[in-house]
């Protein structure tokens, strides 16, 4: 049968004692996987990120083209959301996301990817360095890279070029992917098969809850299920995974979809994936029943809840969402108490 649910929960995870905490982990890169750790911050306090690597623009792309490190910006952004309210936290959080302005070589580089970096340089563990920057800013949770070398995102896109509709081509980059025209058709990474950092799989496989999303659906979300020990973690985990659907469909990379496209892609990528719960804002979904019937093809039952900012922006809003996931985490958790 297939499960749709309402609701507008309350946020009580607060109260909970300290042996009484998910541990959670949640994958993706940019703003989605922001969105997602500002709010799980709020209902936990064993939080582990796992970040997308494949980023070649801004800042970060600079900085991995001259020093052939792993771009930083992803990392960094989820570092950020994992600081606390306080004006310690955020502080810190305002002094990292800083960007530099002028007419020369700093203009735009941001100060947290320039302190990850040196950490880098400096230890030569990027689990290491992440950790004490971590410790730093007082973040509530770990921030891991899905892996250890730069990767590059390709796509197989079709009709890039509006003159030739039914074209297929490879375009190269994450920052190009992000906005092309056309439509992507797949996505795979270079180098193929790329290592995951051992961290990242552990943190899976000893997880109590598996966040997958929001974010950019080919360059921030679907990268995760493309390393393969990651992939073979979230298959194997004992887990309950939860897949939180996009407010919107992104311009370029996703025009057009709908909720539903959204998973039809995904289990392409991942067809042995399973999900427990697919999360998805009321406003957002038109067609309950086609959603429905896509999410049930991976096991999963749908949650339906007002996660959107108030103003009708197409944002997460923090408290929105950390009252879904704790609803979640709730109704679908393993009886008795988190181990």
């Amino acid at each position: 049968m297939r499960r749709v649910r309402r609701g507008v929960p309350a946020v009580s995870a607060r109260g909970r004692g300290r042996g009484a905490q998910p541990k959670v982990v949640a994958l993706g890169g940019g703003m989605g996987l922001s969105a997602s750790l500002a709010a799980l911050r709020r209902i936990t306090g064993d939080l582990t990120a796992v970040v997308t690597v494949a980023d070649d623009g801004g800042s970060s792309g600079r900085l991995r083209e001259e020093l052939g490190v792993l771009p930083p910006g992803d990392l960094r952004k989820a570092l950020a959301a994992l600081c606390g309210d306080d004006d310690w936290g955020q502080t810190w959080a305002r002094v990292i996301q800083h960007r530099f302005q002028s007419q020369g070589e700093l203009h735009e580089h941001a100060v947290g990817n320039l302190l990850i970096v040196a950490l880098w340089e400096q230890l030569g563990d990027h689990v290491q360095a992440l950790d004490l920057v971590g410790r730093l800013l007082g973040a509530h949770g770990r921030v891991l890279p899905m892996s250890a070398v730069p990767l590059e995102l390709q796509a197989l896109v079709r009709g890039r070029d509006p003159g030739r509709p039914d074209e297929v081509e490879t375009v190269r980059g994450q920052a190009t992917v992000a906005l092309t025209p056309g439509e992507v058709q797949s996505v795979h990474l270079v180098p193929h098969d790329p290592p995951a950092v051992p961290e990242a799989v552990e943190a899976v496989m000893d997880a109590d809850w598996v966040v997958l999303g929001p974010g950019s659906w080919f360059s921030s979300v679907i990268p995760h299920l493309l390393v393969p020990e990651l992939l073979e973690a979230l298959v194997e985990t004992k887990a309950r995974r939860v897949l939180s659907l996009n407010l919107a469909p992104q311009p370029g990379e996703t025009s057009g979809f709908s909720p539903q496209r959204h998973l039809e892609v995904l289990g392409r990528h991942a067809p042995k994936l399973a999900l427990d719960v697919v999360l998805a804002d009321l406003a957002a979904v038109p067609d309950r029943e086609s959603l429905a019937d896509a999410a049930e093809r991976f096991g999963a039952a749908v949650e339906l809840a007002p996660v959107a900012a108030p103003d009708g922006s197409p944002v997460h809003d923090p408290e929105l969402l950390a009252a879904a996931y704790d609803r979640i985490f709730r109704m679908h958790g393993r009886i008795g108490p988190w181990r």
